[in-house]
């Protein structure tokens, strides 16, 4: 039988405490975020869609690179061990000679301003505060040297793409050794534009075009545009000219016949470590390493390049066994937790990079939307391999991980 009785005015109190409700309109919407799932939906809701699509999507009419990669790391089984002390966890490790807290860095983007008029500059602090490393793009969107003094004490890398005149290269290497970068990241999968169908269709241009369609869906985001038309011109820092779409840009003005000789003269011109960025194979892996290169960034480029390329994570293993002691292995592409960072180290990856997943936190909430993302990842990592029953990088390894039937 159940015994009633009145409620104690004590006790009231402490269930119609109510909650805390943040003054600050981006710590209120951050608040309720719990995954980069999460992140992604608010910045789909904060940002215009030509902007929201510039990220979001891939090549091709189904988008089946980015598509196939997202499934496998849906297909992942892992397998833990349990009974073991799990109450230390380091997710320190090497990438690159250089140590870094997590097994994951921020990956190279282009026109980041556009997301959220802080960009680069917001991703930098980021990078900085939480002890990761963070690549500038060639067509990012402030100068080498203002992002390194945004973030002085970051680890920085440069991501290159070759003119056909390589005078231009030279100087931003210049550039980037004397503001202190220290890894270089040549792009190999770009010889022409992907065909980004999201962005034909949105009228994609750089900088944004205000048509009928544009100023339709900026009535719904005008705090975007309010940005966008009161702080510095959207511009790429390190190219001298933007007018266009992506596309045009890139076949107007990268050499798409850039071959390994490209990649020995930048080894002799580079004096950091040098990464080849979009390798799709375990013979160009080998080829690369070769010429000099220090790391292999397995990659199809978010699936915006070449449809129904190769899915970075199966090629991993394979890679890491051809070239073991000579050079080391980055995987990007279809990474949306920090589960799938772990399988991809497990898989034998020495770092993963993430683009996608910091970009959907810029357009939410700036360098607070970016540090969310970055947490979010962060604490999955840690969870993830204490439910595993690992307590540092160093101990995953590929039985952790088998992949389930499609």
């Amino acid at each position: 039988m159940v015994v009633r009785r009145l409620p104690r005015p004590s006790e009231l109190r402490e269930l119609l405490r109510p909650a805390p409700f943040p003054l600050d309109g981006v710590e209120r919407r951050l608040a309720r975020v719990a995954s980069i799932a999460d992140l992604r939906q608010l910045a789909r809701r904060r940002a215009p869609r030509a902007v929201f699509d510039y990220t979001d999507g891939a090549a091709g009419v189904g988008e089946l690179s980015l598509n196939r990669a997202r499934d496998l790391y849906r297909r992942l089984e892992f397998h833990p061990s349990v009974l073991n002390d799990v109450s230390k966890i380091s997710t320190e490790t090497m990438i690159l000679g250089k140590p870094s807290a997590q097994p994951f860095g921020l990956a190279p983007t282009g026109f980041t301003r556009m997301m959220h008029t802080e960009g680069e500059r917001a991703v930098v602090a980021v990078a900085e505060r939480e002890g990761i490393p963070y690549g500038l793009s060639t067509m990012g969107t402030v100068s080498i040297e203002e992002m390194a003094a945004a973030g002085p004490g970051a680890r920085k890398w440069f991501q290159l793409y070759l003119w056909r005149d390589r005078g231009p290269a030279a100087e931003l290497l210049d550039r980037a050794t004397a503001a202190g970068y220290d890894t270089l990241m040549l792009t190999v999968d770009t010889p022409v534009a992907g065909s980004r169908l999201r962005d034909v269709r949105n009228g994609m241009t750089v900088p944004p075009r205000l048509s009928l369609r544009t100023f339709l869906d900026g009535a719904m985001h005008p705090n975007w545009w309010f940005d966008l038309l009161t702080t510095e011109p959207l511009t790429f820092a390190s190219l001298a000219s933007s007018d266009g779409t992506v596309a045009e840009l890139i076949d107007r003005m990268f050499d798409p016949a850039i071959t390994m000789d490209d990649v020995e003269w930048l080894r002799g011109r580079w004096p950091g470590k040098l990464v080849a960025k979009g390798i799709q194979s375990v013979a160009d892996a080998e080829r690369v390493v070769a010429a000099g290169a220090d790391g292999v960034l397995l990659s199809s480029h978010g699936g915006r390049q070449l449809d129904r390329a190769p899915i970075p994570l199966e090629l991993v293993p394979a890679v890491r066994e051809a070239v073991e002691g000579r050079a080391e292995v980055l995987v990007d592409t279809g990474i949306t937790s920090g589960a799938d960072i772990v399988a991809a180290v497990a898989q034998g990856a020495h770092c993963a990079l993430v683009g996608r997943a910091y970009l959907y936190g810029l357009m939410a909430g700036g360098e607070r939307g970016v540090a969310k993302a970055v947490r979010i990842l962060s604490d999955e990592v840690a969870r993830t391999m204490a439910l595993l029953g690992v307590t540092s990088i160093a101990d995953l390894r590929p039985g952790h991980v088998s992949f389930r039937p499609s």
